[in-house]
């Protein structure tokens, strides 16, 4: 149900800067509530059952506090001029607009978007509203965002959840590893092993992705289109953001967690080669640094990797911003003070650094695509929490932060090693990025490229004309049935090769 305001209404109360009165309805927290309370402001010109901060920045206005605790049937008085992007709501010009409050109690908000658990309101339409001068705008939350149901198993499709010990110790709680596990359709039948490809999927994503795809590889394994293997889907969601599997002095040692706990796990429970021939990488974006992270670290246990527009592998150019140690690179502005865009689209840049940071930052203090490369490769702060890359609101680099994210920097760890970890990584670099990525990750995959193409490793990469983040697995002239397939059969053609070995 959604509501409409007038002109009326606004007349009864006082009126001053734009303000809210946020009731919390004990029908969805009886015993109250707490987290990040959210207000969305949206221009009333489409009917909306949702508001949201939307994909570009500033779309949608946001403002944002953190609430110890909301008791159940009490209001909250809501000033949006203190934290809000992409300016206080008070200076939104007159006109109609519409308002919904959101509660996220788990803190997801910053990178999963609206999901299980949030509470939240209608979407009330006030028009004729003069944002510098109104009554409060009363929003009642009332309604509970349903949960995502637990996967199930199926006969091809598994869920393996696995308490790490070395994570839970990290953390002092248990710490669950997940992956959803696809079989080959004659597993149940046969008794043999088979190689395995561990996926990891990109910012927001988890392993629930084996359920939406398992039904067509085991189809195409069936008719033999694919290689008979076994994909496991792994988890790198976490409540800082994506860990993309890398040991961090914030997150736990999640690759030594994978490696050394959960694929020995895996290998057990189900009929695994455990060998490095048999283990092979794949991922797109965040997932396509993580597993070019762990063939580079863990170049004895991976038997290749096939990364996919991965985020930054050379930090002469994260997102574009040079955040290699001595760069004085502002984040939000070149030298002779251009704008640094990070969202392009068909050529068009549409949103900046800047933007995309700030809007973050209401959000939610922690969780978001910044935040969460900060709680892989930054120190730990005074405060506890990782240390930031740049000011969030003048773009200045910390040159210490800098110094610590130097070892996360994939290009100048193979560089610093090639003489012992070049050949271990001999024909087991595959990256393909599209020429016009979306978020500019192609700058710095070039220059990696650039790196192993003087090693003579011309091999290693492609980098698709024209493609962009969202359509680089299209058909193309190098890949006519797909970019998946053709990684596929290159992993077949990778193992097939070492097992005559």
């Amino acid at each position: 149900m959604r509501f409409v305001l007038g002109l009326c209404w606004a007349t009864l109360a006082a009126a001053a800067p734009l303000r809210f009165e946020i009731t919390l309805d004990p029908s969805v927290a009886p015993h109250g509530s707490s987290g990040r309370l959210l207000v969305f402001l949206a221009d009333a010109t489409k009917p909306r059952e949702i508001l949201s901060g939307g994909f570009v920045p500033g779309e949608t206005w946001i403002a944002a506090r953190e609430v110890e605790f909301f008791a159940a049937g009490s209001t909250i008085t809501f000033d949006a001029d203190v934290i809000a992007y992409p300016k206080p709501f008070s200076e939104a010009a007159p006109g109609d607009y519409e308002f919904m409050a959101l509660l996220d109690p788990q803190h997801t908000y910053a990178r999963n978007a609206q999901t299980g658990g949030d509470l939240y309101s209608a979407v009330v339409t006030v028009r004729g509203i003069n944002p510098a001068d109104t009554a409060p705008v009363k929003l009642v939350i009332n309604k509970l965002t349903p949960m995502r149901p637990k996967p199930a198993d199926t006969e091809n499709v598994k869920l393996v959840e696995f308490v790490s010990p070395m994570l839970s110790k990290f953390w002092g709680r248990p710490i669950t590893m997940r992956a959803g596990v696809v079989l080959p359709p004659d597993y149940a039948t046969s008794a043999k092993k088979y190689p395995v490809v561990y996926k990891v999927h990109g910012f927001g994503g988890d392993h629930t992705r084996a359920w939406r795809d398992g039904p067509t590889i085991v189809k195409n394994i069936a008719e033999g289109r694919q290689f008979p293997m076994v994909h496991v889907y792994l988890d790198a969601s976490f409540s800082t953001g994506h860990h993309v599997f890398a040991d961090s002095v914030n997150n736990g040692p999640w690759g030594r967690a994978l490696t050394e706990e959960f694929i020995p796990h895996l290998e057990k429970q189900f009929r695994l080669i455990p060998k490095t021939s048999a283990r092979f990488l794949t991922g797109h974006s965040s997932g396509g640094w993580s597993t070019m992270w762990l063939e580079v670290n863990y170049p004895d246990v991976f038997g290749g990797t096939w990364s996919t527009s991965p985020d930054p592998v050379d930090l002469h150019s994260f997102t574009g911003i040079d955040v290699t140690p001595g760069s004085t690179q502002n984040a939000y502005r070149t030298k002779d003070g251009r704008v640094l865009n990070l969202v392009r689209m068909h050529g068009k840049e549409i949103a900046s650094v800047e933007q995309f940071a700030k809007a973050e930052e209401v959000q939610g203090e922690y969780g978001g695509q910044f935040a969460s490369f900060e709680w892989v490769w930054s120190p730990k702060g005074p405060d506890g929490r990782p240390m930031k890359l740049f000011n969030r609101q003048t773009g200045e680099l910390d040159p210490f932060v800098e110094r610590a994210w130097e070892k996360y920097d994939i290009r100048k760890i193979v560089e610093s090693n090639w003489a012992t970890l070049g050949p271990k990584l001999l024909g087991k670099v595959h990256l393909v990025v599209g020429s016009e990525d979306t978020f500019h990750l192609e700058e710095a995959a070039i220059l990696f490229c650039g790196f192993l193409k003087s090693k003579g490793r011309e091999d290693a990469c492609e980098v698709v004309p024209g493609r962009d983040h969202g359509n680089l697995y299209q058909k193309y002239t190098t890949y006519p049935d797909g970019l998946e397939m053709r990684i596929d059969k290159e992993m077949r053609e990778s193992f097939e090769k070492n097992q005559k070995r």
